[in-house]
């Protein structure tokens, strides 16, 4: 039995480790709340697909992607903490908010780079990281845009591409708030992180390996 609990142990332990967290901080969140207005010759769009570390370190790749912000959306509470949004009562989801060149890149190239980064067909999970704020979303703004992801979905959903059926949600992006300063850009600042090292960077890898648009180098 003592060999058996300290097994248990160590998996707890190493569950703790790889998880997209925040190291223990605590915070408070104020007029975290961005405009949805981008600068002149930009576009913004917002995705959720699991832990925003990863997301933000994928899109940032994408050649068009101008800058992109971590962040929360699809939920009702007002400025929401890291903190908070785990607790899944927010119904906020961990997002990316996009900022991209419409002349380089399309809207409909982004809904490729979200498919090809993540799986869609994981309710409520991905990777390690469980609960609704790791649920798959596709956020839109416009008509038009709404129309573009209900086609990707059909299209991907029919093509067979993956076993299980799509559990990506579609949903109108109302607000978008900047998640707390030290989830920007994580990845670059703390690539010693066990879960950074164990999920983020593979998840990168794969990703380039399957995605065939343009990347920067």
């Amino acid at each position: 039995m003592t060999h058996f609990i300290h097994y248990f142990y160590l998996s707890f332990i190493s569950l703790l480790l790889l998880a997209c967290n925040g190291n223990g901080q605590t915070s408070t969140q104020k007029d975290a709340k961005l405009s949805l207005n981008p600068p002149k010759g930009q576009a913004v769009a917002a995705f959720a697909e699991g832990c925003f570390w990863c997301s933000e370190h994928i899109f940032e790749a994408v050649v068009g992607v101008k800058e992109v912000v971590s962040g929360y959306a699809g939920g009702s509470t007002i400025n929401p903490t890291y903190d908070k949004v785990n607790t899944e009562t927010t119904g906020h989801a961990e997002t990316v908010l996009v900022y991209y060149d419409p002349q380089i890149i399309s809207y409909k190239e982004l809904l490729n780079v979200f498919f090809a980064s993540h799986d869609p067909t994981t309710k409520d999970q991905q990777g390690p990281d469980r609960g609704s704020s790791y649920r798959s979303v596709l956020f839109y703004q416009t008509a038009a845009e709404k129309e573009i992801a209900m086609q990707a979905i059909k299209e991907i959903s029919s093509s067979q591409r993956f076993t299980n059926p799509l559990v990506t949600e579609l949903q109108q992006l109302k607000a978008f708030y900047k998640a707390e300063n030290y989830h920007q850009d994580y990845i670059k600042h703390d690539t010693g992180n066990p879960y950074v090292k164990n999920v983020s960077l593979p998840r990168f890898e794969k990703f380039k390996k399957t995605y065939k648009g343009k990347l920067k180098s």
